[in-house]
């Protein structure tokens, strides 16, 4: 019997997908946050369940070798990067053993290939988008990252994993929050003008793109906030105020105001230009994203004779991409405003075998079916629940070729090809990529094939 406040000494085995040390206290399964497998730790049991316990780690009595120590001031406050007690190397090991794991578990695939994840050579200031919720803590306005399962804002002077410039920028503003006497944002009441602030910025144009995002109709003194920022910061080359008066957790509304500059960046995949606006999905990662496309371009096996589909097309990341290998792309995405940029990226890249839909994938593409236009082989990038079941019977009716899996979530990744598998496809390799160094996230590029 394991009880509640009481302390054990624990021999860790394995970890959870998110991380956590799992153990056994005669039998009874116990998971410690921060424990590393071959580890002997002294805990504190800190809640019982029926099947499991968790306990809180206390001690490390013997380290194990894959043990590293954090780099970063706030690591056990913040709620973002969760593995940097974790050397890079175990890291990697453990981002594999999870997209192994879990499509043998929830997709029952028994002989697909799981190759080992590809990491950075140097995972540190690799984020080049951040979002900064904004609060008030002790009469002054604070600016950081949620801590660990709340909302309670924690700051840190540098954060290692985004671009550096982020956290020069987001002092300087916390001196224009007081200096204008700006309200922020309190989630409890629904009060206060400032939630969060979003910084983009490309390595490879040197531009950055700041996001005032307001509970409110107007930012007050936003030509003297935007001018300040400018002189601080000439890299700076977008400055919008972002509309959200809505009590939700979602971080951007509907409306944007450009007050500086345009209301896009440019960044760059390799050779090709892409314009981002602040309600654009772009991959945060650029490094990895160029390793990401080129597996799924080496997936997709394209002659110059196909019809691709890529479906969850954001702003045309991938869809330009396979437009230069294949005969004709059609490229869909929920979001309007990402399709508008999608098709200006296409004509700035010199693409013309692209036309996107604007719509739900699940369903754009029975109609599109309907309409008698198919696919050799079709890419999708859906969000983390995966796609529609609506969306995989009209692909298992069209049948085609091969199915280029891109997902940031092995679970629902899982879930989706375990639906087609039983279907008449089968899952023949996978690549997952380190797009998240120093957090328990994975992306993965997964090739499904006819049987026959």
């Amino acid at each position: 019997m394991v009880n509640k406040n009481v302390d054990y000494v624990v021999d860790i085995a394995g970890t959870t997908h998110e991380g956590n040390g799992v153990g056994k206290i005669d039998g009874f399964t116990v998971f410690v946050e921060g424990a590393l497998p071959e580890e002997k730790v002294k805990i504190k049991i800190v809640k019982v369940n029926k099947s499991f316990a968790h306990g809180k780690l206390i001690e490390i009595l013997n380290p194990s070798p894959n043990r590293a120590t954090p780099f970063c001031p706030i690591f056990k406050k913040c709620g973002g990067c969760t593995l940097q007690h974790m050397t890079y190397e175990e890291q990697l090991s453990f981002k594999t053993r999870v997209v192994k794991d879990t499509l043998e578990r929830i997709g029952k695939c028994k002989s697909i290939t799981v190759h080992d994840a590809i990491g950075m050579d140097e995972p540190y200031n690799y984020r080049n988008k951040v979002q900064f919720p904004v609060g008030t803590e002790k009469d002054s306005p604070v600016i950081g990252f949620y801590s660990k399962r709340s909302h309670r804002i924690v700051e840190t002077p540098v954060c290692k994993i985004q671009h550096e410039i982020a956290d020069s920028i987001r002092e300087k503003i916390k001196e224009l929050i007081i200096k204008y006497e700006l309200t922020t944002y309190n989630e409890e009441t629904g009060i206060g003008l400032v939630r969060h602030l979003t910084i983009r910025s490309s390595k490879k144009s040197d531009q950055v793109l700041v996001v005032f995002v307001i509970n409110g109709k107007a930012l007050p003194n936003s030509k003297e906030i935007a001018n300040e920022l400018v002189e601080a910061f000439p890299q700076i080359s977008s400055i919008t105020v972002n509309i959200n008066q809505e009590k939700t957790n979602v971080i951007l509304g509907d409306r944007n105001i450009n007050i500086y500059g345009t209301d896009k960046i440019t960044d760059y995949i390799e050779d090709l230009s892409f314009q981002i606006s602040p309600l654009s999905f772009f991959q945060v990662n650029p490094v990895q994203t160029e390793v990401l496309y080129r597996k799924a371009l080496e997936y997709a096996a394209l002659t110059g004779t196909e019809t691709v589909f890529d479906l969850y097309c954001g702003i045309g990341t991938i869809t330009i991409f396979l437009a230069k290998k294949a005969k004709k792309v059609y490229g869909v995405e929920v979001v309007r405003s990402a399709i508008a940029d999608a098709k200006q990226n296409a004509i700035n890249n010199g693409i013309n075998n692209i036309d996107f839909f604007a719509g739900e994938a699940e369903k754009v593409i029975p109609i599109l079916y309907g309409d008698g236009i198919s696919a050799d082989v079709v890419v999708v990038d859906p969000p983390r629940k995966g796609c529609e079941e609506k969306l995989l019977d009209t692909l298992v009716k069209m049948a085609p070729k091969r199915i280029v899996y891109v997902s940031c979530n092995p679970s629902t990744l899982a879930r989706d090809v375990n639906y087609l598998e039983a279907r008449g496809f089968v899952a023949t390799e996978v690549q997952p990529v380190d797009m998240f160094p120093w957090t328990a996230h994975v992306e993965t590029v997964l090739l499904l094939e006819q049987k026959n």
